[in-house]
């Protein structure tokens, strides 16, 4: 079983985690233009939280974010020289399958499947980054809770560690004073 390539960039767009149409085209293997067609033509089906398009803003945070991704890499979209200038399009995990199903190709069907594969691990790492941050938080409440102990401890400890001052010695006998 050969193993699959690199997982695509997802970035993140308005809170949410998404791949961009240049990505998805190169994934399935046609032409962003075409990808982007495809789409339009059936665009009943990615309703706003499946895909929408990410505006000019957003596009120049992604390339200060990423220097290699694939908007920064020389996208015919946003390079500057030739080729279109329309604002990409950006596809939410449910919105990239969804336009597998519609590409209908062989390498679509093999290419949904790698594109759940990548958010799925995706979402195992960020699944063991939350275990390790509970973690964290509790061993931190445990620190707290031996700060308190230890100081309570050092209140206690203090008056040992300073002699009591010892009252005059009654002279033995019978001497004025020792009534």
């Amino acid at each position: 079983m050969a193993r699959d390539p690199d997982p695509p960039p997802i970035h993140l767009v308005r809170g949410q985690r998404v791949m961009l149409d240049v990505d998805l085209a190169r994934i399935f293997e046609v032409p962003t233009k075409v990808f982007n067609q495809t789409m339009q033509r059936n665009a009943g089906r990615f309703p706003g939280d499946f895909s929408f398009q990410i505006t000019r803003e957003e596009v120049a945070n992604l390339k200060s974010q990423f220097v290699t991704s694939s908007l920064a890499a020389g996208s015919a979209a946003f390079s500057g020289h030739g080729g279109a200038r329309k604002l990409p399009w950006a596809f939410t995990e449910h919105g990239a399958i969804m336009a597998a199903t519609i590409l209908r190709s062989p390498r679509a069907v093999a290419m949904s499947v790698y594109v759940v594969r990548s958010f799925l691990r995706m979402r195992e790492e960020l699944l063991s980054h939350a275990v390790i941050l509970k973690r964290l938080a509790q061993i931190d409440r445990k620190l707290l809770e031996h700060d308190v102990v230890l100081q309570d401890v050092v209140e206690k400890l203090l008056p040992l560690l300073n002699p009591p001052t010892d009252p005059p010695k009654r002279k033995i006998g019978f001497h004025e004073g020792n009534r």
